[in-house]
C-alpha cells in the first residue's frame, strides 16, 4: 500500500483488523439487494456491508446504484461477520466492512461479458477486450507469477553468477536460413530492416566484445502465423556464455530453473535426464518426449524377421526398414471401433503409413490378421515382447524407420488423449518431467529438395569434436553440439555450442548449406579477430509458463497477445496506412482488384 491512498487491499483483511478504519479501492465483483456488495481488487475480494440507517442514506443510494464492475472508494469499518456467516472459501471470510463512505470513482457500462472466471467466453471477445479479459483471476495468477520467475532469474543470473543484462538492436538485417522475418521499410529506396527471430548473431558478437556473459529478456519476431504454442511476437531468456561446453550450460539451466522455479508448484529435481535425438525417435516417434507416461515404440523387427508375412519381409528389405509397435494399455475397454479406426486413418493422412492392429482377448489369445501367419509359440513370443495384458491394443507399423517411429509416436499422444477423455489420467499436469534432448543431426536434407542440405537448427552451430572431420567428407552424418530442453513434451529451450572459426563457418554457408556468406561477412570477419569458444541457449518463457500454470495456450500467459491469424483483435493491427505515409519509404501498395473495390466501397 506504499506510495498510494488505500489503508489496506481487497485481499489483506483479516480478523485481526476488527475496529480498524480502512479505505478499500477496487472494482464491484456483485451486488445484493442494497444489502452488500464484494469488492474486488488484484489482490482479492472483500465483503462490504451497505448501510441501511437514515444517517447514511446517500452512502446507500451510491452502492446500491453503481453498476457490476464500477470503480468505487469505500471507507469503513472492520467487523466480524456473524456467528454462522463466515465463509471459509475466502482469506477475507470472517470479516465484513461496514461502509462509512463511499466516493463512485467511474461507473462501468454495460459489459460485453461477464468478469467471472466460470462464464465461457469466446476467444474472440476476450481478445477484443482484453483489458477485460486481465481482469479475471487466471490472468492476474499467470502475469504475476511470469513477473515473479523473470525477477528470480534476473537475481540468479546477474547477482549470482556474473552475466550482463545487455538490449540488442529490434531493427537489423536477414538472417539467411530458418523462420520468416517481418521486414520493416526504410526510407533509403529499395532497402529494409528485418525484426530478428532472435537475438543470436548480437549475442555471439558480445561473446567476440569480450563480455563473457551475457542475458537478456528478448522479445522475438516470426512470421509464420500463430498456433496454439506460437506467436508472431513472443519473449526468450536469452543466454550465452564464453568459454563453456554443453555440460556447462546444462548446469547453469538446471540451476536458473531451480531457483526461479514456483513454491506452489513443489520442487523439481536436478540433474534433468537426457537422451540422444535417435533414442527419442526409436522410442518415442519425436524429438520431444512427453515422458510422463509409458506406451513406447517397441522394435519387433527381428522377431518378425523369421516370419513369412509378405509386408513385413518387404518392409525389411529396405536399408531403413523396421517394423515397431505401441501397446496400450486396456485399450479395448477405452476404445470404440471408430477410434480404432480414426487413430489409423490419422497415421495413413498424416504420414502415409499402413496401421494393423493387434488385440489381447480376456483368454489370453490374439484376435488380429497376423495371427495366421504366426504359430502358437511365436504369439506368445509376440505377447511377451510386447509386454501385452488381456485388453491391450498393439498397434504395429512397418516400413522406412524414420516413417515409422514418427506415425507411432504421433498415435501414441492421439492415444493418450482419447485414454484420458475416457477417464484414465496418463499425464499428469501437476508434475514436471524435464529431458535434455542430444546428439541431434548438424544438417537434414531439404523438404522440397532432399538433395540439398539445411540447417537441423541453425548455421552456426557447430559439429560434434568426433564428427569434424565427417563436416568436409559426409555432413549428412555429422551431429551437432546442439541439445533441446523439453518439458512435458514440448519444448521449453534449444541452444547449442556455436561454430568460432571463421574458416568453418565460411565453409558450413558456402559449401554445405549453399548460402550467400556475404550477408552474414560482419560475423564472420568478427571471427577472424581472435573470437573465444562460445555456447548459449533460449528458454521460451511464453511456453515455460503456460506449461507450469497449465495453460491451454500462451495466449493465457500474455498481456496482449495476437489472435490464430496473428492480429491484435483490440487494436485492430494491422492496419492500412494512406499512400501519403507510405511515400518517404518508396513503397506502393499493389492491391488484388477485388479488395481495391471493397476498400472504395
Amino acid at each position: 500500500n506504499s506510495f498510494v491512498t488505500r489503508t489496506n487491499t481487497c485481499g489483506e483483511l483479516r480478523s485481526a483488523h476488527v475496529g480498524q478504519e480502512v479505505t478499500l479501492y477496487g472494482w464491484i465483483q456483485y451486488q445484493r439487494q442494497g444489502l452488500f456488495l464484494v469488492l474486488r481488487d488484484f489482490q482479492g475480494l472483500t465483503q462490504i456491508i451497505i448501510p441501511q440507517d437514515e444517517a447514511h442514506s446517500h452512502v446507500k443510494k451510491l452502492l446500491s446504484h453503481a453498476p457490476v464492475e464500477s470503480v468505487v472508494r469505500v471507507t469503513g469499518i472492520v467487523s466480524p461477520r456473524p456467528p454462522g456467516q463466515e465463509n471459509p472459501k475466502m482469506p477475507t471470510g470472517d470479516i465484513e466492512v461496514k461502509a462509512e463512505t463511499a466516493e463512485i470513482l467511474n461507473s462501468c457500462k454495460k459489459l460485453p461479458f461477464e468478469i467471472k472466471d466460470f462464464i465461457k467466453k469466446s476467444e474472440a471477445l476476450r481478445m477484443q477486450y482484453r483489458y477485460l479479459d486481465l481482469r479475471s483471476f487466471p490472468l492476474q495468477y499467470n502475469l504475476r507469477l511470469r513477473s515473479q520467475m523473470v525477477m528470480r532469474m534476473r537475481e540468479y543470473l546477474c547477482n549470482l553468477h556474473g552475466f550482463v543484462d545487455v538490449e540488442t538492436p529490434t531493427l537489423f538485417k536477414r538472417t539467411p536460413g530458418g523462420a520468416k522475418e517481418f521486414l520493416v521499410p526504410s526510407r533509403e529506396v529499395g532497402k529494409f530492416y528485418s525484426l530478428p527471430q532472435s537475438p543470436q548473431q548480437f549475442k555471439q558478437l558480445l561473446m567476440v566484445g569480450g563480455l563473457d556473459r551475457y542475458f537478456q529478456v528478448a522479445r522475438c519476431y516470426r512470421d509464420e502465423g500463430s498456433r496454439p504454442d506460437r506467436q508472431p511476437e513472443f519473449t526468450q531468456i536469452d543466454i550465452e556464455m564464453s568459454f563453456v561446453d554443453q555440460a556447462g550450460i546444462q548446469r547453469l539451466i538446471e540451476g536458473l530453473l531451480q531457483y526461479s522455479w514456483p513454491e506452489e508448484r513443489g520442487c523439481i529435481t536436478t540433474p534433468f535426464p537426457s537422451m540422444t535425438y535417435e533414442e527419442a525417435l526409436a522410442d518415442y516417434g519425436t524429438d520431444k518426449p512427453d515422458t510422463r507416461f509409458g506406451m513406447k515404440i517397441v522394435d519387433i523387427s527381428d522377431f518378425l524377421r523369421r516370419s513369412d508375412i509378405q509386408f513385413v519381409q518387404n518392409a525389411l528389405s529396405y536399408p531403413h526398414g523396421t517394423v515397431k509397435a505401441i501397446c496400450i494399455p486396456q485399450g479395448v475397454r477405452y476404445f470404440k471401433n471408430k477410434d480404432l479406426e480414426s487413430l489409423k486413418e490419422s497415421a495413413k493422412s498424416q504420414f502415409n503409413q499402413e496401421i494393423m492392429e493387434i488385440i489381447c482377448r480376456p483368454d489370453g489369445s490374439l484376435k488380429s490378421l497376423l495371427t495366421k501367419f504366426l504359430g502358437e509359440e511365436q504369439q506368445s513370443e509376440l505377447i511377451q515382447a510386447l509386454n501385452m495384458q488381456v485388453d491391450d491394443v498393439v498397434l504395429l507399423a512397418a516400413g522406412e524407420h524414420k516413417q515409422v517411429c514418427s506415425a507411432l509416436g504421433s498415435l501414441r499422444l492421439e492415444s493418450a488423449d482419447l485414454l484420458e477423455a475416457a477417464g484414465l489420467v496418463l499425464r499428469d499436469p501437476t508434475t514436471f518431467h524435464f529431458l535434455w534432448v542430444v546428439d541431434f543431426p548438424l544438417f537434414l536434407p531439404k523438404e522440397d529438395n532432399p538433395a540439398e542440405l539445411e540447417s537441423a537448427h541453425h548455421p552456426f552451430t557447430a559439429p560434434h569434436p568426433s564428427d569434424t572431420s565427417l563436416l568436409y567428407s559426409d555432413p549428412t552424418k555429422v551431429r551437432s553440439q546442439h541439445y533441446d530442453l523439453v518439458l512435458n513434451g514440448s519444448e521449453v529451450g534449444g541452444g547449442s555450442i556455436r561454430i568460432h572459426s571463421a574458416e568453418q563457418q565460411h565453409f558450413v554457408l558456402e559449401k554445405v548449406l549453399k548460402e550467400d556468406s556475404e550477408v552474414l561477412s560482419h560475423l564472420l570477419e568478427a571471427l577472424e579477430f581472435g573470437a573465444p569458444p562460445h555456447g548459449g541457449i533460449a528458454l521460451g518463457l511464453d511456453r515455460l509458463i503456460s506449461l507450469i500454470v497449465d495453460a491451454p495456450s500462451i495466449r493465457d500467459v500474455i498481456a496482449f497477445p495476437k489472435s490464430f491469424r496473428g492480429r491484435d483483435l483490440m487494436g485492430n493491427a494491422p492496419d492500412y496506412v494512406t499512400p501519403e505515409e507510405l511515400e518517404p519509404y518508396h513503397i506502393q501498395v499493389s492491391w488484388p482488384l477485388a479488395e481495391k473495390e471493397a476498400k472504395q466501397n
